[in-house]
């Protein structure tokens, strides 16, 4: 079956940096795009970053600049890099891969991210 398994959050002050990833299994990996979603308490679930099968990346624009993600197809894993943490970037992040020719969508179970003093 399909799993993607997030790690990687956890507790960070303000300007600090933590790496979250995203193993796969059970997909063709290189074929996907990957993404990564955050939600806080109370809010829509926000696009924050992607990377095509092609490596080509996007950020939303309250990350832009501080987030790089990346992927490893040898090892069915995307990450991300975040830097200069803000409060605001507390969330539970959730990663997903989509593959929209053949209408297929997977979730992970999430991981929290907690920015503060």
């Amino acid at each position: 079956q399909v799993q993607l398994v997030e790690s990687g959050g956890g507790l960070v002050q303000p300007g600090g940096s933590l790496r979250l990833s995203c193993a796969a299994s059970g997909i063709t990996f290189r074929v996907y795009a990957m993404k990564w979603y955050r939600q806080a308490p109370g809010k829509q679930r926000e696009l924050v970053a992607h990377i095509t099968s092609a490596a080509n990346t996007a950020y939303s624009d309250s990350v832009k600049g501080r987030f790089t993600i990346s992927r490893d197809n040898a090892l069915n894993t995307v990450y991300l890099q975040m830097n200069s943490l803000k409060p605001e970037d507390t969330a539970n992040y959730y990663c997903n891969a989509l593959r929209a020719d053949a209408h297929r969508e997977y979730w992970g179970q999430g991981t929290q991210v907690t920015v503060s003093s």
